[in-house]
């Protein structure tokens, strides 16, 4: 494939499934497909922005695995209560505003744009060198990565900002790059099975949220793809592993990085050749 081959990838939801992405990114470069913008939303917000501040694919790929996830969870009721999620996020707004040097969009070399939802207006808000050059990357990426009840929703000027996975279609595939560079949409998808359920077992309300809150993302990840968008999306299927699994194991990173590394390999040379012959 020739190295002029250039696209704009979106990294679309994942919630923790993020090292999928990290492999997506590695077959983009063995396939020497380039790219100056990068789209980032919830859990492909994080690895966009890691990789935008330069960071080497062996570096992203090591703190992924390394980093437990679950670190960033808290369980407050009140919290639940008044700002709609267990967790602040502030934990893990800390931890990515030091990976990232504290850096705002206008410091940053490449183009990125991170996308949260507004639940004010249900359409997207979208953070980048014009919109928001001054804002901290680390707290657009926390706006986007915000999985409903999980994470409480955060207000940013007009807007009460959550999970940007929770967006139709049509709201990813702008002509970000203003070139006409075709974009390509990678969508993390699973089919989790669901435990045996002990009907003689009382339901407490903190495993009911949980199981809603599950049932909810792994919705989103099994979202129908519309046919006007088809052409430009690859959709890679994770298996059985949920969105919100805060305590994956390595082995299981390992995986997920796997699966995205082998199914961008297999599958965009045959859709960057249908884009090449419908234009």
């Amino acid at each position: 494939m020739s190295k002029t081959q250039k696209i704009v990838p979106i990294f679309s939801g994942g919630g923790t499934r993020l090292p999928a992405h990290i492999g997506i990114l590695q077959a983009l470069h063995d396939l020497d497909i380039s790219f100056d913008t990068i789209v980032g939303i919830s859990g492909g917000s994080i690895v966009s922005a890691l990789y935008a501040n330069n960071m080497p694919l062996k570096q992203i790929l090591q703190l992924a695995t390394v980093t437990n996830f679950g670190q960033f969870k808290e369980f407050s009721f009140w919290r639940l209560l008044t700002k709609g999620g267990f967790s602040s996020g502030k934990k893990f707004e800390v931890w990515i505003d030091k990976q990232l040097g504290s850096k705002t969009f206008e410091e940053l070399d490449a183009a990125l744009h991170i996308i949260a939802t507004d639940l004010n207006g249900g359409g997207p808000v979208i953070f980048n060198k014009h919109t928001s050059p001054k804002l901290k990357v680390s707290k657009a990426v926390r706006y986007s990565m915000s999985i409903p009840l999980i994470f409480s929703s955060s207000v940013y000027k007009d807007h009460l900002l959550v999970d940007g996975a929770i967006l139709s279609e049509d709201a990813l595939f702008n002509d970000w790059q203003g070139d006409g560079t075709p974009n390509v949409c990678f969508r993390l998808c699973s089919n989790q099975k669901p435990p045996p359920l002990n009907t003689n077992r009382r339901f407490i309300l903190p495993q009911y949220i949980q199981m809603l809150i599950r049932t909810f993302m792994n919705a989103l990840a099994r979202e129908y793809v519309h046919a006007n968008f088809w052409h430009n999306t690859i959709v890679v299927d994770t298996g059985a592993t949920s969105p919100v699994d805060f305590a994956m194991s390595p082995g299981q990173k390992e995986a997920l990085y796997d699966i995205g590394y082998n199914t961008v390999k297999e599958y965009l040379p045959i859709k960057l050749a249908k884009i090449k012959r419908e234009n």
